[in-house]
């Protein structure tokens, strides 16, 4: 074929291709030669094709993995939501539970009522006193018996148009006529000035009261109305060397912890008299 021209060369190439390409679709002669090719033919398709792949492997891999990673933080985040959502319908139904139980303690009178929001406590160490968010606008007057759920809480000292200040039975200058459930034996419960203690003032040592009793207001003063709750006596210590005996309790009522407080209109708002005293002087 060397010596013709190239014209010719193509024409019988391309001759004895079309020849062999109708021999084989109509006989299928070279059938298995073709399958021997591919199997030679095979590891240098996937060399050639390995970088596609390989591309299209990582690019969907890194896809994947970026939208797990968008997916997972998308989640976390719900979860945080969810967590926040249901920590507040934890605290809307322990709201609604401590509700109920002061709107169950107006059970006990029929006068007006008011659910008060505790704003802000005094972070002075000497004194028992809390901010609340009614005022005069209200109705608050100075002198009003606040409440909640287990018993009294103290009294009203300083009312301002939108809020009021509280005073604790716990603060030292605080006085409330009580009497023991037990016996009817009254006296005056002062505030020490702690968390959680009462002075009982004016109990000979020969009082009839022991540990457990429980105290209630005694209405005398006409400051708060009788028969509630006040606290539960835990300490009695006679005093030979003194005619009064050491008597401690502590109150019923969650003084510092309560968020919302009962204030009353039982009674005629009379002013309230406050004094600085050595446990022994009344508010009354």
């Amino acid at each position: 074929m060397q010596g013709y021209s190239p014209s010719f060369r193509v024409f019988v190439f391309v001759t004895v291709s079309l020849v062999l390409m109708t021999v084989d679709h109509r006989l299928h002669y070279l059938k298995s030669v073709r399958s021997h090719l591919s199997v030679v033919v095979y590891p240098l398709q996937y060399l050639v094709d390995f970088p596609v792949k390989a591309s299209h492997w990582l690019s969907q891999g890194f896809g994947s993995r970026l939208q797990l990673l968008s997916e997972n933080s998308s989640l976390r985040e719900e979860n945080l939501r969810l967590r926040f959502t249901l920590q507040k319908l934890q605290d809307l139904k322990n709201e609604n539970e401590r509700l109920r139980s002061l709107l169950g303690a107006t059970t006990q009178f029929t006068e007006k009522v008011l659910v008060a929001e505790v704003l802000a406590v005094d972070l002075d160490p000497f004194t028992r006193r809390m901010l609340i968010d009614k005022g005069s606008e209200q109705g608050v007057f100075d002198g009003q018996p606040l409440l909640d759920a287990r018993g009294v809480m103290g009294q009203i000292v300083n009312v301002g148009p939108f809020s009021s200040t509280l005073m604790l039975i716990t603060d030292p200058n605080h006085a409330l006529p009580v009497q023991v459930e037990r016996s009817g034996l009254r006296t005056i419960a002062v505030g020490m000035g702690a968390v959680n203690r009462l002075e009982l003032l004016y109990l000979p040592n020969n009082s009839d009261i022991v540990v457990g009793d429980k105290l209630v207001t005694s209405g005398l003063g006409g400051q708060f109305p009788p028969g509630y709750p006040v606290g539960e006596v835990v300490e009695v210590n006679p005093d030979i060397a003194r005619p009064y005996a050491q008597v401690q309790a502590i109150p019923h009522a969650l003084l510092e912890r309560n968020r919302e407080v009962l204030l009353i209109w039982n009674i005629e708002p009379d002013p309230v008299i406050v004094k600085d005293h050595h446990p022994g002087t009344s508010t009354q």
